[in-house]
């Protein structure tokens, strides 16, 4: 699919962020496992877009990032219980001997990206890392996730790096009910989600938009199964630019979740992997007309392997083929 990029002489590189600590968060026949990404990063090899993205390395989240959106005793619990050899942390919810120091190291990926895009090293990031992070709450995991990491990132940009509105876009196929959560109240950081409803969590209704200083900068755009995909998208990107016109951000970070691929086991709304460069298309217009198109997009959901492969590659080819 990438044949062309070769031949495109102006075209920016992008971060990308992956390194194989990552693989050892071991959930073994969860969904959310180490198996899901080893097809990603060898399909990236295979088409040779690894090659073309700067590759950085990365320190992980101190714990005071962490503590930024994240409660300290709950930090300390999941130290402890991976420690401890692990378990359930929730009942959807895995920890391994060393889930915390990858969470960290996943949340550390964000925060450099955010760093270096506003640093100006390039314009735009793909972290591809896990655990995922969007049903993080400030207090308790859940829903596959430890710790939030584009929230995390959202605060660096906010409390560190002189930022006064970030936005983040979330096309998971489930709602980013931590994300919202951790944000609602907060004037800075603005919350969109285009979900399916209903379903887990549950939550992200159209009349969930925020409260005092807050208000009005959370937008939730439910869509029910079997809604075309034709519909879906133009409703993203009318939705989208809306609500992207209000906000102004100054930085766009996407929770890249592709479990509404019509081939996912977990999710699924019917969309075909080219959807996913529509969408990534859509995300980059509006970071052009806002942000000057710095853009930090981190992996949510995506649970099978193949279908996950070819979306991410889509995904970063539109990211290093913006003009």
């Amino acid at each position: 699919m990438c044949h062309w990029i070769s031949h495109k002489l102006n075209f920016d590189m992008t971060l990308l962020y992956y390194d194989p600590v990552l693989m050892e968060h071991n959930t073994g026949d969860h969904p959310e496992c180490a198996a899901r990404l080893m097809p990603v990063v060898r399909h990236l090899n295979f088409v040779a877009l690894d090659s073309l993205c700067k590759r950085p390395a990365w320190q992980p989240a101190s714990m005071q990032r962490v503590q930024l959106v994240h409660e300290k005793a709950y930090i300390q619990s999941v130290e402890a219980f991976a420690k401890q050899g692990g378990g359930n942390i929730d009942e959807d919810t895995v920890v391994s001997t060393r889930s915390y120091e990858v969470s960290l190291l996943a949340a550390g990926a964000v925060c450099d990206a955010v760093e270096r895009v506003l640093g100006g090293e390039d314009k735009t990031a793909f972290c591809l890392v896990r655990p995922p992070g969007h049903h993080a709450m400030p207090d308790r995991a859940m829903g596959f996730c430890l710790f939030n990491n584009v929230a995390i990132g959202a605060m660096v940009a906010t409390q560190e790096l002189g930022i006064q509105r970030v936005l983040i876009i979330d096309f998971d196929v489930h709602h980013g009910n931590g994300t919202q959560a951790m944000f609602w109240k907060n004037g800075q950081i603005a919350y969109y989600s285009m979900h399916r409803a209903p379903f887990y969590p549950y939550t992200g209704a159209a009349d969930e938009t925020g409260a005092e200083a807050g208000l009005g900068t959370t937008m939730n755009v439910p869509v029910t199964f079997g809604t075309p995909r034709a519909q879906q998208l133009e409703q993203f990107s009318s939705s989208l630019s809306e609500f992207a016109d209000r906000i102004a951000p100054q930085l766009i970070l996407v929770s890249a979740g592709f479990d509404s691929h019509r081939a996912d086991p977990v999710g699924n709304l019917g969309l075909e992997t080219e959807d996913f460069a529509t969408i990534t298309r859509t995300i980059l217009k509006i970071a052009e007309q806002h942000t000057g198109g710095k853009l930090v997009s981190v992996l949510e959901g995506g649970y099978n392997p193949n279908a996950l492969a070819e979306c991410v590659e889509l995904h970063i080819e539109e990211l290093l083929g913006r003009e």
